[in-house]
């Protein structure tokens, strides 16, 4: 019977022991379960970092990109609109030069109209396409669009008027292509 107790005891003893390997075990997979679990976790917020960055980094590229895409489309329209600028520039010289023919006195009727003619049809072909003159005379003066060459006291005229265009101006439908030279009243 001793024998036996002795067995019982040792098969206890050998099922204890048994039991602590696997609760050992069991605890040793727990903690590295765990440790797998931080280093996911730690991975996960590295993760959430690179992720928030290339989110901005994109949003950052993608406003770049509308701001030049905004930029381009405002830089073509501008130049649809004010494509002939230089070119009416270097014409208004000539429709002074008409002007000046016209106002000469002549004996030729007809080269008086050939002149006329072409100074009109001139002026219609850039009024089509935005060019007007600057109305000056009997107007307030104003900077932005006249140029004071001159002042001068005129009785019935209060001060700050324009009294005589000079040279005449011309705009480019909202943009100035030459001030009109003007004589103002003191």
């Amino acid at each position: 019977m001793v024998k036996e107790e002795t067995k019982n005891e040792e098969v206890k003893d050998e099922a204890v022991v048994t039991e602590e390997k696997e609760n050992k075990e069991e605890d040793s997979k727990k903690e590295t379960a765990e440790s797998e679990i931080a280093s996911l976790k730690v991975e996960l917020a590295k993760k959430d970092e690179e992720i928030a960055k290339l989110k901005n980094a994109y949003a950052m590229a993608y406003a770049d990109t509308e701001n030049t895409r905004k930029r381009l489309i405002n830089e073509y329209e501008q130049k649809q609109k004010y494509h002939i600028q230089s070119f009416a520039k270097e014409v208004l010289p000539v429709l002074d030069n008409c002007e000046r023919a016209l106002a000469q006195a002549t004996q030729d009727e007809a080269y008086r109209k050939g002149v006329q003619m072409i100074y009109d049809q001139l002026k219609a072909c850039l009024a089509s396409e935005g060019v007007t003159e600057i109305e000056a005379e009997g107007k307030p003066f104003d900077g932005n669009w006249h140029q004071a060459l001159m002042s001068e006291s005129k009785e019935g005229v209060e001060p700050g008027m324009v009294i005589e265009v000079l040279q005449k101006g011309y705009k480019l439908k909202d943009r100035i292509l030459r001030a009109a030279m003007v004589k103002v009243s003191e």
